[in-house]
């Protein structure tokens, strides 16, 4: 009988994980078959579940309207830039602040706390005006120098990088090696489950960003995939098809990119939580 019910239990909650797992996909299931439809398939009642013969086509148009190979390059350069960057820049500033004693730095971690509350809207206004007295607007690197350090990311390493032992940091100094050689060769290499979870916490913010390179960019050439997914949206006509397709090939490096360094996230994330 205790057995019996046991394997009921199970059946329950396996049926409750397969329906979570078939709610969570069809979103993503929807999406590549609207990518294969024509626009006013896309709405069709009932719907059209399996994939049509449209993807082609839509790809084509996509292209004569926003150039979507040079898009797809763009976001693709400045999320790869500013994540490798952004990575190596906050695991700098999170071994500062877990290994070094220095005046005031309690004081400078606590403002990185507190620039968490602050709301990136409230920025916008005297970036813009820098961006445009550094005659940068409309380029590469007015997206990708502004966020480099972010805080978020900085207060994730320190608390990973606390982990580390002090007595091997310490070995490595008597043994001769420079603070740059013990960085790169003793700290990053213990702490790459927290670089992989911060590179994906930065590859999915910028890649998804829109407000920003919005404000920052005005030629078509320098659009990037958010950017120039809005503006299919028209006040007139929208083609569904194209912002299937469009939303498709903006999802897929994200889930790759995941799936890449997926082993290493969790354990990033919780990493802080042991010390010696």
């Amino acid at each position: 009988m205790i057995t019996s019910n046991k394997r009921l239990i199970k059946i329950g909650i396996y049926s409750f994980l397969l329906l979570g797992v078939i709610l969570s996909i069809a979103p993503f299931y929807w999406m590549i078959v609207g990518s294969t439809l024509q626009s006013g398939e896309i709405f069709r009642v009932p719907p059209k579940l399996v994939p049509g013969d449209f993807l082609v086509q839509n790809f084509q148009s996509l292209r004569e309207s926003l150039g979507i190979t040079r898009i797809f390059f763009n976001s693709l350069f400045i999320a790869i830039v500013y994540t490798v960057a952004s990575t190596l820049i906050s695991a700098m500033a999170g071994y500062a602040f877990a290994k070094f004693d220095f005046k005031g730095k309690n004081i400078f971690f606590f403002v990185i706390l507190c620039s968490l509350m602050i709301p990136s809207q409230v920025t916008l206004i005297p970036l813009f005006e820098m961006m445009v007295s550094f005659n940068w607007l409309n380029t590469y690197q007015a997206i990708i120098l502004p966020g480099l350090a972010a805080p978020f990311a900085i207060f994730l390493m320190r608390q990973n990088m606390q982990a580390v032992p002090n007595s091997i940091i310490e070995a490595s100094r008597v043994d001769g090696a420079g603070e740059l050689r013990i960085f790169f060769s003793i700290i990053l290499p213990m702490t790459r489950p927290a670089l992989a979870a911060v590179a994906i916490f930065q590859f999915m913010a910028q890649w998804n960003s829109l407000i920003w390179p919005l404000i920052t960019l005005n030629s078509k050439d320098m659009f990037t995939l958010p950017v120039a997914l809005s503006s299919l949206i028209g006040m007139a006509r929208i083609d569904y098809g194209q912002l299937m397709l469009g939303t498709t090939l903006a999802t897929i490096p994200i889930i790759v990119f995941f799936l890449f360094l997926q082993k290493h996230f969790i354990s990033g994330i919780l990493g802080g939580s042991v010390k010696e």
